[in-house]
Order: C-alpha cells, then structure tokens, then sequence
C-alpha cells in the first residue's frame, strides 16, 4: 500500500513539473512573439482540466499605454458561431425546430429556401452568397446598424454559388439567416437566446454583443497596424452587421466555461456534440473546423474582424484547450496555436526569429517578376522595385516583401514568406507560399 501511494506521489509531481515546464515553454514562444510585433493580445492554455497559462501580452489601449491582461475584453469575429450552432441544437433538442427544416419554412419568400437546409446553413453548404464579400458595404456601411431587411438585402437575391448540399463555400450570410431564424423560434432576440441557454448558466458575465456601446474598462482598442513605427486603428462592426455570425464580445476566461462546460457535456450532450463535430465538407461541422493530432479529433475556429483574430481550440480527449484573442490584426495566431500544441505533445517547433533583410542584384530581383495563380480566381503580381518585390493579389492592397537570401522572401508585419522555386533551367517557376504553417504551391503562369 506504501509503494503504491508513493508511486502515486511521484506520478503527481512528475505531471505538476512537466506542466510547468510546458507553461514556462509557451510564455517564452508567445513573449518572442509579442517582442516581433506578431501577437498583442491575450493567451489561455489548459491541460486536464489545469489552467497552465493565462496571460496578457502587449496593449490593451496603446495610446493610453494600457497593457493586455486575463481581463482584457476582445471581438471574436467568427469564433460567435459555434455559439450560433449551439443554441439551433438547443432549439432542436426542445423540438422547436430541425436542422432538417427547410429556409422556406421561417422566409417562405427567400429565393430556393425549399432547398437550403438550416444544416446547409450551419456546415456553409448553402451556396448563399457570401456579404462580406462585398467590398463597398464592406469599407463604407460596417459601423452603421442595419436592420434585417436591410442586411438580407445584401445576399437574399443573389445568384446561389452553386446547388444547395453540392459544395463548400464559407457564407457569414448563411450564419446570419440562422440567427433570424433562431429568433423566429425563440420567440426573443438572437443576444437574448445565446445568454439564456449558454452565458447565463455559465455565467460568462464578460461576454456579450454590443461592442461599440461596451464600457467596460477592460475593453480592447483594435488595430490594423500596432508597432513601433506606426500604429492604425479599426472600426468597430456593429452588432447588426456581424450579428449571430461574428458579433460576440467575451475574454479567455470567459471562453474557457464554454469549452469545459462543452468538456463536461453541461450546455450540449455528447450526442449533440457528436452531430456538431461530424463534418460534411471541407472538415467543417456545425460551427466548427474538424482535424486530427495523433489520432484524436481536433476541434477549432478561428475570427476574423476588423482589428481582431481569434481562435479557440481544443483537443476534447486530453482536455486541451487553446484560447489566442489577438487586438491588433495578427495572421500569426494559427501558427502560434501550433506551435503551442508541439509543446503540449513534445513535438519540433521553433521561436519565432527576426528575419534580417539583404539586397539582390537587380539581374535576379527581375526573375521573381510574372503573374501568379494561388487558386483559381486569386492571381499575385509581383513586381520588382528596387531592392524589394511589390505583391498585388486579386482585389486586395499591396505587400510589400523583403529578400532574406535568395529565392526566399519575406513580409515584415505579417507571418507571410514566398519560398521561390525552379525548374531544370533555373528558372522561376513558381512559389510556396507560407503563412500561419500553413503552404500552398503556386504556379508562374505569366
């Protein structure tokens, strides 16, 4: 009995060490991160059910010199819709409503609701077109309040982009009608619904809608641009706009009761979880992204606002969850998100690193030069100008990229790096493109 209690005492302080050594591992990655200008925000990692890190980095307010803490109040963009998907499961468990229902059913007048399901709309198999999309509503209309017809305007009589439950494209529009809907059935607002069934049993009492009237001390300034040179705020979307797709307002504390209360079946069965996390296309469920690590499902979503990117991400099996709310526009927050899982599963990862810029002769800066296909539709540019590659990808702003040795090129604000490649010849025939860990190989087609 004795050796058993001691095995079991060493067991324990064999976990509380590696535990943190893992915390120490990942306040070290995410400190490079913050030092390189490539994550401002704040940062929750658990294990088991044991909170290994939660932490502030960077500004909250930059002017005011306000740092971020485990307080901090963040927009998270599309990480709202997995709470979207929670409460038409709730509905539906109440025998208020099916994922089988047909759009007609709640808008009888919407074009081929008979054929678009409420599950074509949570999994983005709809084909509705996608409003953020539009550009001009986009830059000129996001900080107004619009009202349903308004906002349904922008998407209702568009042409499907293809055949209800044939394709996979990612539809905020989609996610929108699934709010009308669930106000509809609820027979209250969309904000009302989600505190009902998820904030107010939890008692997430730091989340919320209405961004742009919160006045909370706690509440983030979002940038475009946050560094040592320059610094551009965003615009606040109002709740109408990015409403049940994109409009929730929480911190990482806040996100961690909603994934524990997920872990602990507390707000949706494992059965109603199962349904959401069965993907149909694309590796997309009910408002969540479906991957594997080591065999076991993974479970994320990420956001993206106007001075905010986001992700939550857990490992339902370890009880691992990752909670990254960024307040100044860093693409690095996937990548971090890896790399923190390489810690907690004793994989390869290294520290980001200042990427030093050189000059190439101008013979070799010119072979970079052509049109380039990232996927059908999106075509870069690249052109050489003077020491640098000016990038122009279809309808986006330019980028500006710096060489680190040849062939390999860099951004210096964003986690973005072309990895040229050549043929037999030695000439350039296309890139690889990396962001995030993430790679794409593109072709020279001009």
């Amino acid at each position: 009995m004795k050796k058993i209690l001691i095995l079991i005492v060493v067991v324990f302080v064999q976990r509380c060490c590696f535990a943190q050594n893992d915390a120490a591992r990942i306040d070290t990655l995410l400190d490079a991160y913050t030092k390189l200008g490539k994550f401002n925000g704040s940062a929750l990692v658990a294990k088991n059910g044991t909170i290994l890190l939660s932490k502030g980095y960077g500004y909250r307010d930059a002017e005011k010199g306000v740092l971020n803490d485990e307080h901090s109040v963040f927009q998270l963009g599309s990480v709202t819709k997995q709470f979207t998907s929670a409460v038409i499961l709730k509905l539906q468990s109440e025998n208020k409503l099916s994922v089988s229902d047909k759009l007609s059913k709640y808008f009888p007048d919407f074009p081929k609701g008979d054929s678009i399901t409420i599950k074509d709309l949570l999994t983005h198999t709809s084909g509705i077109y996608n409003y953020t999309n539009d550009e001009n509503f986009m830059k000129n209309e996001i900080t107004k309040p619009k009202t349903r017809e308004q906002m349904m305007a922008l998407f209702e009589n568009k042409p499907l982009d293809f055949s209800p439950g044939t394709s996979w494209n990612y539809s905020n529009s989609g996610y929108s009608m699934l709010g009308y809907i669930i106000e509809q059935v609820a027979k209250t607002s969309y904000e009302k619904a989600v505190r009902n069934y998820i904030f107010s049993p939890l008692k997430m009492k730091h989340s919320g809608f209405d961004f742009t009237d919160l006045k909370s001390p706690d509440k983030t300034v979002g940038y475009f641009v946050l560094n040592a040179h320059d610094t551009a705020k965003a615009p606040i979307v109002d709740s109408t706009v990015s409403f049940s797709a994109g409009a929730i307002y929480s911190t990482t504390g806040d996100l961690y009761k909603w994934s524990q209360a997920l872990e602990n079946n507390t707000i949706l069965s494992a059965s109603e979880q199962n349904e959401a996390y069965a993907p149909v296309k694309n590796n997309y469920g009910y408002g969540w992204q479906i991957d594997t690590l080591d065999g076991k499902r993974k479970l994320s979503h990420g956001g993206g606002i106007p001075g905010y990117i986001t992700i939550l991400s857990r490992v339902p099996t370890d009880d691992v969850t990752i909670i990254l709310l960024s307040n100044a526009s860093n693409e690095s927050v996937g990548k971090i998100s890896n790399d923190i899982y390489a810690i907690l599963y004793n994989k390869k990862y290294e520290l980001p690193k200042d990427r030093k810029a050189i000059s190439l002769d101008e013979q070799t800066m010119k072979q970079y030069e052509g049109d380039y296909e990232i996927k059908p539709g999106l075509i870069v540019k690249i052109r050489a100008k003077d020491s640098v590659l000016i990038a122009t990808p279809t309808g986006q702003s330019t980028k500006t990229l710096f060489a680190e040795k040849k062939d390999f090129f860099f951004e210096k604000e964003e986690d973005v790096q072309l990895d040229f490649t050549r043929n037999d010849k030695s000439e350039v025939d296309g890139f690889v493109f990396h962001q995030s860990g993430r790679e794409i190989k593109c072709k020279k087609i001009k």
